[in-house]
């Protein structure tokens, strides 16, 4: 039987991740100012959200500001930090009413005072859901990730509580921020530039890619069922035949 994204269930992703790229672009291309396209992006993630427990996906991660993002204006660092504090104030009563876990990854610490404080709330609120654990990346770097676990690890060893010649990749997911996630099947990402903009590096070793010329801003129901039937059409071989 298929479900709302036209394909049998057990070839659903379990986990999908999402690069939401473009936002700026579509401000830029409709003459309003780059906040204009972050504010509809922040609508085009509630839709995402909403399709992919209406499909079935279990785990939803999505790109929300990187650890490079810091070094943009400071008047739009500003105005992204309020979107997501707005986000979580207006949110967190519908994230408990449709039973979503919110968790988020990367250097928590990072974000205003204020702001880390409503997403520890919202979080510890919503650590009981089971329809669906959404992740968001917030300050997140792929490449902080792993030398944050390589550190973890070393101290580990030097301690004397870890044997080196028993480290393995198992070791190493267990030291990462997505240590409770499972890695993701399907990652996405719109605005058709084709790159992984270190993102999740170590865990979408095998994850199937799908890029959309979708603008983030413009990404909808249907295009994320379009990407999970791209994906229940492929063959994932592990690197086997």
């Amino acid at each position: 039987m298929s479900n709302p994204a036209g394909v049998s269930a057990e070839k659903i992703p379990r986990h999908i991740a999402v690069i939401m790229d473009g936002n700026g672009r579509w401000a830029r291309e409709r003459g309003l100012p780059r906040i204009e396209g972050h504010r509809r992006g922040s609508e085009s993630v509630r839709n995402c959200t909403a399709a992919c427990m209406e499909a079935g996906v279990s785990f939803l991660t999505l790109y929300a500001f990187s650890k490079e993002n810091w070094q943009r204006p400071p008047d739009e660092v500003k105005s992204l930090m309020g979107l997501l504090d707005r986000f979580l104030a207006e949110r967190t009563a519908e994230i408990m009413e449709r039973n979503i876990r919110l968790r988020a990854i990367g250097h928590l610490d990072d974000l205003p005072e204020k702001t880390r404080r409503r997403l520890e709330t919202a979080m510890e609120k919503s650590a009981g859901n089971t329809a669906l654990t959404l992740t968001l990346a917030l300050s997140y770097g792929a490449r902080t990730e792993l030398a944050d676990a390589a550190r973890a690890i070393a101290r580990e060893v030097r301690a004397g509580t870890l044997d080196p010649d028993t480290i393995g990749e198992a070791t190493v997911s267990s030291h990462l921020y997505t240590a409770d996630l499972p890695d993701p099947d399907l990652l996405i990402r719109t605005s058709g530039e084709m790159r992984i903009s270190n993102f999740l590096l170590w865990q979408i070793s095998y994850a199937e890619i799908v890029v959309t010329p979708k603008l983030w801003p413009e990404f909808g129901k249907e295009d994320l069922f379009a990407a999970i039937r791209e994906y229940a059409g492929r063959h994932r071989r592990y690197g086997g035949i």
